[in-house]
């Protein structure tokens, strides 16, 4: 059972059984595959990403560390009119994301205006205040931004929440292509597609365009926090798919405000390093003192201006859904122009009228954190246990300022196979946007995330949801 009132992207809202325009050769695939053969190619899929060591972990799971990433083997399809909509939404919102980091760390004309409250910025745990006047070359923060969207109709699309510190889920949409060109390569014969695979040259070129003046043939790296972090596939995946060192914090070291990298023939000057780590481990001079994964001195050459951190430290702020809220006042603001992707609804309870409607409606809203992420920490009223209900009334009334609510959306549905056969699932999805000293990069794709469980509104990979291949169509059919 899905949610009343979702739309399916295969067979549209009706759901008579005929496709919608555009998705024919997709139906007609799902129809002609036997079953038998769907699930073993399903099994070989995940046979293929167990040997690759494709994991997420799953917090509070004893197995955790042997859970693969679950796949689908029935990809999600958007036209090329669909994602062309999308794309000049992303890039205008990236925009306005840079704009907003780079005002708030420097003049801050935008508190000044009074068109967002100076507190909730200023005031917030992600601002990071050693980084004030500070600005990043060419005074871009957000180098790579994961935008997470839902659907819920034909042209309905909206942006649920901005992911600009270490977004994480490229690898996925990688390997997921790469799985669906080995076992279903007949669907790119019907299909157009556009491709994903020049994702880690793209992400190299971004990385070289931003490092600091003085850098020639940059030397860039990965600092991961070790093997142990959930998304340590994806670390050793882009490294090794970028040429580029994946390192930790004991790797490197910094004298005189320069980051130096160890290596067998002596230490190696670095420019640019891709940060996998969070801010409060970056520095234990700085930021968390009992830190081993960071590197002391790290944000003094970093202010300094000798290496360029991607994403810059700070860029957190963009995340908290306090400041989401204010997302197309800060387009506006910064663009001059109306937004294209559109925000979901969203009641900032530390507001007292926002609070009071919270409080009344709380059984049918979702309520988030306003510094969370994963899906954890939220709670979704329609499903929630009475007991869910009231322990998070009390936190509400306690402290309103640490939460939004938003309304429970009846997310698009995709065919997905599951032990029962192929069968409705809730998705949504996360583009990938880099933003370099030379412009903007998208990659026609990202990764789109599947609610395995029946009913389910919760996607996320960290709490047991699974991905797709997301096929782009080109605009030029086959043979055109």
């Amino acid at each position: 059972m899905v949610a009343a009132g979702a739309f399916d992207e295969l067979w549209g809202a009706s759901r008579n059984r005929a496709p919608r325009a555009g998705f024919e050769a997709l139906a007609a695939w799902l129809r002609d595959l036997p079953p038998a053969e769907l699930d073993r190619r399903q099994q070989a899929a995940e046979a293929a990403f167990r040997s690759l060591g494709i994991t997420f972990a799953v917090y509070g799971d004893e197995q955790a560390a042997e859970r693969i990433i679950p796949f689908d083997i029935i990809p999600r399809i958007f036209t090329s009119g669909e994602w062309a909509a999308l794309a000049a939404g992303l890039e205008q919102r990236v925009r306005a994301i840079n704009a907003f980091l780079d005002d708030v760390y420097g003049e801050r004309r935008i508190l000044a205006d009074g068109a967002i409250p100076a507190d909730i910025v200023l005031g917030n745990a992600q601002y990071c205040a050693p980084c004030a006047g500070m600005r990043p070359p060419h005074g871009i923060h957000a180098h790579i931004c994961g935008i997470d969207m839902v659907r819920t109709g034909p042209d309905d699309f909206w942006v649920l929440e901005d992911n600009a510190r270490t977004p994480s889920g490229v690898s996925y949409m990688l390997e997921n292509r790469e799985a669906m060109l080995r076992l279903c390569p007949e669907l790119f014969e019907l299909l157009d597609v556009e491709p994903v695979d020049s994702y880690p040259e793209l992400l190299r070129d971004t990385l070289h365009s931003v490092a600091p003046a003085r850098a020639k043939g940059a030397v860039c790296v990965l600092l991961t926090p070790g093997h142990h972090n959930s998304a340590y596939y994806e670390h050793s995946f882009l490294a090794d798919n970028m040429g580029i060192e994946l390192v930790e914090g004991s790797d490197l070291e910094v004298d005189d405000d320069i980051v130096w990298m160890r290596t067998i023939d002596g230490p190696v000057r670095v420019d640019v390093i891709y940060r996998r780590i969070d801010d409060a481990f970056l520095d234990p001079l700085f930021f968390r003192p009992d830190s081993l994964l960071g590197v002391p001195g790290l944000l003094a050459a970093y202010l300094a201006g000798n290496v360029t951190l991607v994403n810059a430290p700070g860029t957190g702020i963009a995340d908290d859904k306090a400041i989401y809220s204010y997302m197309p006042e800060i387009v506006r603001y910064y663009t001059g122009e109306e937004p294209k992707l559109r925000n979901v609804e969203t009641w900032r309870c530390r507001e007292r009228d926002a609070l009071r409607y919270t409080l009344d409606h709380l059984e049918e809203l979702v309520v988030k954190p306003v510094d969370g992420s994963g899906g954890y920490g939220m709670l979704v009223g329609p499903t929630a246990p009475r007991a869910d209900l009231e322990r998070f009334r009390a936190m509400l009334k306690a402290e309103p300022h640490r939460y939004i609510a938003q309304p429970t959306l009846a997310l698009s549905t995709v065919p997905t196979f599951t032990e029962r056969g192929v069968a409705p699932r809730h998705v949504d999805f996360r583009p990938f946007v880099l933003t370099g000293a030379d412009g903007f990069r998208i990659v026609p794709g990202g990764l789109t995330r599947v609610a395995l469980r029946e009913g389910s509104l919760v996607v996320n990979s960290s709490q047991g949801g699974g991905t797709k291949d997301s096929f782009i169509l080109s605009p030029t059919p086959q043979g055109g």
